[in-house]
């Protein structure tokens, strides 16, 4: 087996708003896997590294995946083993793989999702910014179907956020509108109580990350006090043994877990952590994190076959100018695989003559 790797800038067609700054562009690199005497029988992956956020970001991960011609492919046999403090590189891999297995145009897990017959329910993202921003935002949400809605806190002032809050739930009720939040680690442990209790007065589903990972005393203290329900996000980046997933679910006991399966590992790690969480009665949801088209695609379809009705944190293709063309379409609150539109394939020649590879 042979594996090929290539650097893929995505370009954001509107600047998105985060805690840790404002994104234009994100790198990601596609793989693919293939037998050197059949080269066009090959598997297509993504390895969605997110610089400043993933574990795996630092020179170790860019030692391995520019030896892409050669050393690489002495992973493949044992990926979650070998590679197992690189998990984006895991997911990348785990994905090409099972791509190459299924040998189906882009179908790793059939089902009636994949068939075009059935959609995954999505909540909307409405990203930081200045307050009539996010609300226009909001609106287009609305008006689109969506009845959830993630909104990302932490960029401007509180107090401003809570009013945008404010103004959501004196027109939509919490039946008729589920609202997330996601302060991706912005409010401090001091004032961290304080605030939960200010946003559960607003009848909300739950929070994502309150505070910095790293700080599990402060983080299990705010899990057992919170008025409202805790999801955690980035906790889970960077632990990938087994025994380590066992400690920190037990441990911290959150209401929630969420699995981005580009930045944990992959398919088979985010399952560990299912597993984990559902036998401590921790519900869970699925998040992409600003995959191109390709790794969305795979996680779509993962998430599919886990047969779970909550409402699901997929859908950010739409967000870059350059992405890969996809069968994958919104429609209301829920994700389709159209299966009558096709795949654009990437060409990895046209990368290396614009000068993308690293």
């Amino acid at each position: 087996m042979k594996v090929k790797i290539e650097k893929y800038p995505l370009i954001f067609k509107n600047p998105a708003g985060t805690s840790r700054g404002v994104l234009r562009t994100k790198n990601t690199w596609f793989v693919k896997v293939f037998e050197e005497a059949n080269p066009n029988h090959y598997g297509l992956g993504e390895i969605n590294m997110f610089e400043g956020l993933s574990s795996d970001d630092y020179s170790g991960f860019h030692d391995i995946i520019t030896d892409n011609q050669g050393n690489t492919s002495c992973y493949l046999n044992d990926i979650h083993g070998s590679l197992l403090d690189f998990p984006s590189i895991r997911f990348g891999l785990e994905m090409a793989l099972k791509d190459f297995s299924q040998s189906q145009d882009r179908i790793l897990f059939p089902s009636d999702f994949t068939q075009g017959k059935m959609g995954i329910p999505i909540n909307g993202l409405i990203w930081m910014g200045t307050e009539e921003a996010m609300k226009s935002q909001i609106r287009t949400k609305l008006d689109s179907g969506f009845r959830c809605l993630k909104l990302k806190i932490g960029a401007i002032d509180f107090q401003q956020e809570l009013e945008i809050l404010k103004s959501i739930r004196k027109e939509f009720n919490e039946k008729d509108l589920e609202l997330r939040v996601d302060a991706n680690g912005a409010f401090s442990a001091d004032n961290a109580l304080k605030k939960l209790h200010l946003l559960s007065q607003l009848k909300l589903h739950s929070i994502e990350q309150p505070i910095k990972q790293g700080q599990l005393k402060e983080m299990k203290s705010l899990c057992e006090k919170t008025p409202l329900a805790i999801a955690l996000d980035e906790e889970l980046i960077g632990v990938n043994h087994l025994a380590q997933k066992k400690e920190l679910i037990e441990f911290i006991q959150p209401q929630y877990i969420i699995l981005k399966p580009a930045l944990i590992g992959g398919f088979k790690s985010s399952k560990e952590w299912i597993n984990e969480a559902e036998h401590h009665n921790i519900g869970w949801w699925i998040t992409s994190a600003l995959e191109s088209n390709v790794g969305l695609n795979a996680i779509a379809q993962w998430t599919y076959s886990l047969k779970t009705n909550n409402y699901q944190g997929l859908g950010t293709g739409q967000l870059f100018t350059n992405n890969i063309s996809s069968p994958l379409e919104i429609d209301g609150e829920r994700l389709f695989y159209r299966d009558n539109e096709n795949w654009e394939e990437p060409n990895f020649s046209s990368f290396r003559q614009k000068g993308l590879k690293k």
